[in-house]
């Protein structure tokens, strides 16, 4: 058992492949993949993304969520759109499918635990 401290991690920025996602727009996704522990069912880093509409699946997980830099919508299926930007925390229920829109850029930190 650890701590690990963020800045002290040397992760790849990967890209992520989102074309199956995208309903709008060019999106580009990256990610900093900082912590994976209990058998992987516990992730944690940094996340970001250009401007664009695209889904997302939070099928067997959740994820809590700090923005870091930006802002986006977030529409979940019952119509429910709830704003999300800088300093705001928030956690995506299991189950849950959702639709974003990124109007410039937005960065986050997560940490994701497999249900």
């Amino acid at each position: 058992m650890k701590i690990t401290l963020f800045k002290e991690t040397d992760t790849p920025r990967v890209k992520k492949d989102i074309s199956a996602d995208i309903v709008e727009g060019e999106p580009v996704q990256h990610a900093e993949l900082k912590f994976a522990g209990h058998n992987d069912k516990v992730k944690s880093g940094i996340w970001e993304s250009t401007a664009g509409v695209f889904t997302a699946d939070y099928t067997g997980i959740v994820e809590f969520c700090h923005i870091l830099e930006g802002e986006a919508w977030i529409k979940s299926e019952d119509g429910t759109v709830t704003h999300v930007t800088a300093g705001d925390g928030f956690v995506l229920d299991e189950g849950l499918k959702t639709q974003w829109t990124v109007k410039s850029f937005i960065k986050k930190h997560f940490m994701i635990s497999q249900v």
